[in-house]
C-alpha cells in the first residue's frame, strides 16, 4: 500500500498490476477515486467523497457545553436537518474546520472580540469570513435558545465587504473566441451551448441527459431551488445535442458524470486553453441573462428561463443591458430635443 498526502486516501495495486486509489474512512463506504492523484478529476472526486462523510456523530462524547457540543446540537436541529444534502455538506465543511480549531472551548466563553480576531486572521479571504460568520450566527443563535448563553456574540461582529461584481460575465467576443478554439461536436462546445442556451447552473448542467429532452424542450428540476424549468431548445444547442453520445450529455474522460466542482474546474481549464482566463460556467449564466435582456425579454420572461423566484434576482443579469438600452434612449431624446430647438 502506498500513501498519498491526503487524508483517507488509500492506494492499492490490483491483480492486473494496475494502481487504484480509494477514499477509505472507518465506518463509511469505500469510494473509488478516478484518474491520477492531483488531476482535476481525482481531486473533484476526493472533495465530493470527503464532503459526504459526516464529520460529527451526534452520539460522540464531547465536553458538555463546549463548541463541539454546540455544533453537535446544531447538526441535530430541525433548521439543519431540513436543508438539502448538498447544503448540509457545505455547512459541515465550514463548521468542522472551525470546530477542529476551537471545539474544546466553552460555548459561553466565546466573545465578540474573539470572533472578530478570528475573522481578521482570515485576511483577504473575505468570502470565507462572511460564510463562517453566517454559519456561526445560526449556531450561537441556537446556544441562546438552549439557554447556554444570554447573547449571540456573532450578532455584533462584522466582516470586510469586498466590492465585486462576482463571476465575470462572458462577452460576445469571449463566446466567439471560445467557439473558434473548440470545434462543433466537442465536449467543450456542447458544455458552452448547454450553459448559454438554457441558463442552468453548474449543479444542473452536469446531470442533463437525453431523459430530460422531449418535444423540443429540455426540462429539469433545479437542484438549488427544486423548481422545475422547461426550456425550448435553441437551434445552436440542438446542433450540438445531435452530435452528443451517451445518456448524460457531459461526462468526464472516463465516461462518468461530472461533479459540479469537477465540471467547473474542467470548464475553466478549457476556457483558459482558448485564451480566456477566469471564465466560469456561472459567467455564461450571466451571459444568457444579458442576451435575453438585449433581445427585449421582460423580467418575468427572463426569470422563467433562469428559474428565479424573484424579479430582483433577474436584475443581476440584466443590469448592463438595461444601462445600454436606457443610455441609448436618453441620447436619442437629447438629439431630438436639440433638433427642435435648433
Amino acid at each position: 500500500m502506498a500513501k498519498i498526502d491526503l487524508p483517507y486516501v488509500q492506494a492499492l495495486t490490483d491483480r492486473h498490476g494496475k494502481r487504484r486509489h480509494y477514499y477509505r474512512r472507518a465506518g463509511y463506504p469505500r469510494v473509488t477515486l478516478p484518474g491520477t492523484p492531483g488531476s482535476a478529476e481525482f481531486m473533484a472526486a476526493y472533495a465530493e467523497a470527503d464532503a459526504r462523510a459526516p464529520r460529527v456523530d451526534p452520539r460522540e462524547k464531547v465536553q458538555p457545553r463546549s463548541i463541539n457540543a454546540l455544533i453537535v446540537e446544531y447538526y441535530s436541529s430541525a433548521s439543519f436537518l431540513e436543508l438539502r444534502d448538498s447544503t448540509k455538506r457545505g455547512y459541515r465543511n465550514i463548521l468542522d474546520r472551525f470546530r477542529a480549531q476551537y471545539g474544546d472551548k466553552g460555548a459561553a466563553s466565546i466573545q465578540t472580540h474573539h470572533l472578530e480576531a478570528i475573522f481578521h486572521k482570515m485576511g483577504d479571504r473575505t468570502g470565507a469570513a462572511r460564510n463562517l460568520r453566517r454559519r456561526l450566527n445560526k449556531v450561537f443563535g441556537l446556544a441562546v435558545r438552549l439557554g447556554w448563553r444570554a447573547d449571540n456574540p456573532v450578532a455584533h461582529t462584522s466582516t470586510i465587504k469586498r466590492k465585486t461584481e462576482g463571476f465575470i460575465p462572458w462577452s460576445e467576443d469571449d463566446i466567439a473566441q471560445f467557439e473558434a478554439h473548440w470545434p462543433s461536436g466537442s465536449r467543450e462546445r456542447l458544455a458552452l451551448a448547454l450553459l448559454l442556451y438554457t441558463g442552468v447552473r453548474r449543479s444542473d448542467v452536469v446531470s442533463i441527459g437525453r431523459q430530460h429532452v422531449s418535444d423540443g424542450r429540455i426540462s429539469v428540476n433545479q437542484l438549488k431551488t427544486t423548481k422545475r424549468v422547461s426550456i425550448l431548445i435553441h437551434p445552436a444547442l440542438q446542433a450540438e445535442l445531435d452530435q452528443a453520445k451517451g445518456l448524460t450529455f457531459l461526462t468526464t474522460a472516463y465516461g462518468k458524470p461530472f461533479t459540479a466542482a469537477g465540471f467547473t474546474k474542467w470548464f475553466r481549464e478549457r476556457a483558459a486553453m482558448a485564451g480566456l482566463e477566469n471564465r466560469t460556467p456561472h459567467g455564461l449564466r450571466k451571459a444568457a441573462g444579458r442576451r435575453l435582456a438585449e433581445a427585449g425579454c421582460t423580467s418575468k420572461e427572463i426569470a422563467a428561463v433562469l428559474g428565479h423566484s424573484t424579479l430582483s434576482e433577474v436584475e443581476i443579469y440584466t443590469r448592463s443591458a438595461d444601462q445600454l438600452r436606457l443610455s441609448d434612449t436618453a441620447i436619442q431624446r437629447l438629439k431630438k430635443a436639440e433638433t427642435r430647438t435648433g
